[in-house]
């Protein structure tokens, strides 16, 4: 059977060990803190859903040694760790460094960084979400983007079971705006990008595999300064020259108020258009689902209805199929591995049980564990 790379995003709230994060989940818990607070709302979903594996400490390395055995049981070969960098320094990085690289059994789980770069706020803090105020900003200014190419080549490109392409690291950056807005204009942008892929050289890789994450497709503007220059982000691709986009959740660019079968041909369509409009190749997303609601005390909307695992299973295949026509590298990202406050989780829960791991393992198979290759 064809091995395909099954990369589901790491949500890395779930530990007590951030001390930083107690300003937003005071319980010392992360923010399991707002999943156990979820109440139950007086309509067809089912809230709320609570974690079969418990309320775990996701830096713990006997927790992630555990995970990683269940997740390559079922097909999901790679983790991609939401990565945060702010006020100068990394914030939630103990599940990555502590629990995923302190697992005994890491080596046989690929892993890779998407630096998540937005501004951080008190949609967090779910005693006032509503508070229009930042905490910390995303953006960055060179000393400080320099600071973290330093930090994640050092750290994590070159351990052997970091994901590469073609040999090349993978780096994924999800707020392709605030990385221009932080660094300049595009000019100065692509030079800081410039400097990275040189210092990944130097490093001794062949390059860096840039990944941008795709959102709506619209007006954006892309001198960081100037708001009468404007584009599209698939002109920020070129522009910056990334290698390749993906999606992080169907929300980003569909309507997610509806059933998670009626939004299916939209995504696909998406991906289509993606495919043929882009300069680089698309590697398809697949969202388990979207319902925000763990985070906030009101309802709010959308709300994705009726994603059962069967529903999400033909998501699968959908992006199974697309994989094989079109891309010559098997990568497939999913939302996500732990979004419980997103309510888009693979992790079993006390609804379907295993249902969606077991969705991934059908369509794509169990996975062995990852052995470096012999010429690396």
């Amino acid at each position: 059977m064809k091995r395909y790379d099954i990369a589901a995003y790491i949500w890395p709230s779930y530990t007590g060990k951030e001390k930083r994060a107690r300003q937003f989940w005071a319980q010392g818990i992360g923010e399991w803190q707002s999943v156990l607070s979820a109440e139950k709302r007086l309509d067809e979903q089912l809230l709320p859903r609570k974690p079969l594996w418990g309320t775990v400490d996701e830096a713990d390395p006997k927790v992630m040694e555990f995970q990683i055995k269940e997740a390559l049981r079922h097909g999901v070969n790679v983790f991609i760790y939401d990565w945060y960098w702010y006020d100068r320094r990394p914030f939630l990085e103990q599940c990555l460094d502590e629990g995923f690289l302190g697992a005994v059994n890491n080596e046989q789980m690929r892993f890779f960084l998407m630096w998540a770069n937005h501004d951080a706020g008190y949609a967090w803090d779910k005693r006032q979400p509503e508070l229009d105020e930042i905490v910390w900003l995303g953006s960055q200014n060179r000393e400080e983007f320099d600071r973290v190419c330093r930090r994640v080549i050092d750290l994590y490109f070159k351990r052997p079971n970091y994901y590469k392409i073609d040999g090349c690291p993978v780096f994924m950056i999800y707020d392709v705006v605030n990385l221009v807005k932080g660094l300049g204009d595009i000019e100065k942008t692509r030079a800081a990008l410039d400097d990275f892929r040189r210092l990944v050289k130097q490093a001794g890789f062949p390059d860096l595999h840039l990944q941008m994450t795709v959102w709506s497709e619209g007006a954006i503007n892309v001198s960081g300064v100037d708001a009468n220059r404007t584009g599209s982000a698939k002109d920020i691709v070129a522009m910056l020259g990334f290698d390749s986009v993906t999606h992080y959740q169907f929300v980003h660019f569909t309507d997610c108020n509806r059933d998670y079968a009626a939004l299916l041909p939209d995504v696909e369509r998406e991906w289509e258009r993606l495919r043929t409009e882009y300069p680089v190749p698309y590697y398809p997303h697949v969202s388990v689902g979207w319902d925000n609601n763990p985070r906030y005390n009101f309802l709010t909307q959308p709300v994705i209805k009726n994603n059962t695992p069967a529903q999400f299973k033909k998501g699968l295949e959908m992006a199974k199929a697309y994989a094989d026509k079109y891309n010559t590298v098997p990568l497939i990202t999913i939302n996500s591995w732990n979004e419980w406050t997103e309510m888009s989780y693979l992790e079993p829960d006390d609804v379907y049980g295993y249902g969606y791991l077991e969705a991934i393992r059908d369509v794509f198979g169990a996975t062995a564990p990852f052995q470096e290759p012999a010429s690396v």
